[in-house]
């Protein structure tokens, strides 16, 4: 296809209009420090678009810009969709600009789980379609501004989920047996630790807060898991699934913290104490 397999599915603020600033509304909470209604651009957003205060984000109370991931979609929308066109010098597109950014995000996340998916390796068959799905969601993301907004997002994305979790079922049962089923299970400020997650159904489990140092999460389903401010020191997510850089950049962790290939240990992690090996618990001899 003409894209969607080499398609940018991260934000490049440097091509982008500063969308993720101006389209949502934010409320103001642990994650953002003022309230900002959708469409109004937030204070701290510059005339080239850049934030004014990017490295002091967390300081300056706004942990969740840190965490927002567009993938991709900010700089479809402002270079493709728009052709290079910004809101600010051609005011009349603006709304229409800010609720296709909403629509086109979804179908970017959407092409990043499908383009995971592949990457499992899955049976001929499934990874077949699979690929007609990213092909069509491709087509579809490269529609018009006025198709894209009339787009029946959600039922798009309900009939790509049959395949996504078909995918993760297999993946999950690969080299063992699947672990828990905790699918959309609310988690929130639980010790986890002997849980025994390792190849678990996590998918849309609410994780706030949890404690999960030192849990194998091999082949684990991390799909929508919200994990702010959970405890990842020492946990082994080498090898967990759909697991993207903004679920890691919400949580807490550590340099023993193992992470998939392609995803980056977060700058805020290394202010964190190191949580011990397991050969440091041992009792002192006398």
């Amino acid at each position: 296809m003409s894209g969607a397999g080499v398609r940018e599915l991260r934000g490049d603020c440097a091509r982008c209009f500063g969308l993720c600033c101006v389209a949502p509304a934010f409320a103001a909470s642990a994650d953002f420090a003022v309230d900002k209604p959708a469409g109004q651009p937030c204070g701290n957003l510059r005339t080239d678009f850049g934030c004014g205060i990017h490295a002091e984000l967390r300081a300056r109370g706004f942990p969740g810009c840190t965490v927002f991931d567009c993938f991709g979609a900010g700089q479809r929308v402002a270079q493709e969709t728009f052709g290079g066109r910004d809101w600010r010098s051609a005011p009349a597109s603006a709304g229409q600009m800010f609720d296709v950014f909403a629509v086109m995000r979804s179908l970017h996340e959407l092409l990043w789980y499908l383009t995971e998916a592949l990457r499992l390796h899955p049976p001929a068959e499934l990874a077949e379609q699979l690929s007609a799905a990213r092909a069509e969601t491709d087509t579809l993301a490269s529609g018009t501004a006025q198709e894209l907004l009339t787009l029946d997002v959600d039922g798009h994305r309900a009939k790509l989920n049959v395949l996504l979790s078909r995918t993760a079922e297999l993946a999950r049962t690969r080299g063992g047996a699947a672990g828990p089923d905790h699918r959309g299970g609310v988690f929130v400020g639980r010790d986890l630790r002997r849980a025994g997650l390792r190849g678990a159904n996590l998918r849309g489990a609410t994780l706030i807060g949890a404690d999960l140092r030192g849990v194998d999460l091999a082949r684990a389903d991390l799909t929508g898991a919200d994990l702010r401010g959970a405890d990842l020191r020492g946990a082994d997510l080498s090898g967990a699934l759909f697991l993207h850089q903004s679920q890691v950049d919400a949580a807490r962790g550590d340099r023993q913290t193992g992470l998939p290939t392609g995803l980056s240990r977060p700058a805020h992690w290394s202010a964190l104490p190191l949580t011990p090996r397991p050969t440091d618990r041992r009792p002192k001899r006398r």
